[in-house]
């Protein structure tokens, strides 16, 4: 899914900024919009990168849709002619869309280089594929516990498995250090 190099007048990749999470409105107003206001010709494709997460709450794996980045959206679209000048139809047509602060670079918005634009594919691709934890947690990592009889104690993780959402942890309890098996959502990072 690499882009090839592109040339001014071609479609090129630009990032727009968008109030707090309005990014799928902002999405679905611009493909909504594409047609009625018949300007297809000028944008291709409106993507908000986002991963799997997977997490456990009381036993029960649930898995959710993150954004790797909240508040912005990617365009492929023609804004800049051979002259490198805005075209004013492509311009006003994203300008005008509800929820959207504006393009990143502002009034001259820069277009996202082309290794730029292919690393972000190859992260969108290789993340579609496989779910990962919601919290990434590391082992030696020092957590505080939130939830159950240990909760306000702070401990080191000895042993993580993702697979059931739990963690091994050694507490210590009257000068002793005790392993203590908690699920990821009683704890958090101390």
């Amino acid at each position: 899914m690499a882009v090839e190099q592109e040339t001014k007048a071609d479609f090129q990749w630009f990032v727009l900024h968008t109030l707090s999470g309005q990014e799928q409105k902002v999405k679905d107003s611009i493909e909504k919009r594409l047609k009625v206001e018949e300007v297809s010709d000028l944008i291709k494709e409106v993507l908000i990168p986002t991963e799997k997460v997977a997490e456990v709450k009381k036993g029960k794996k649930t898995t959710s849709t993150r954004k790797f980045y909240p508040g912005y959206i990617l365009v492929h679209m023609k804004l800049l002619n051979e002259k490198n000048q805005l075209i004013d139809r492509s311009w006003y047509f994203i300008r005008e869309t509800p929820g959207l602060i504006g393009f990143v670079g502002g009034d001259r918005p820069v277009p996202l280089k082309t290794d730029e634009v292919n690393s972000i594919l190859a992260q969108i691709e290789e993340r579609q594929e496989k779910v990962a934890p919601k919290v990434a947690f590391e082992k030696g990592e020092t957590i505080k516990i939130t939830d159950g009889p240990f909760q306000n104690f702070t401990g080191v993780i000895d042993e993580i498995d993702p697979a059931r959402g739990k963690l091994k942890i050694s507490v210590s309890i009257f000068g002793r250090s005790t392993p203590v098996e908690l699920e990821y959502w009683q704890v958090e990072r101390a």
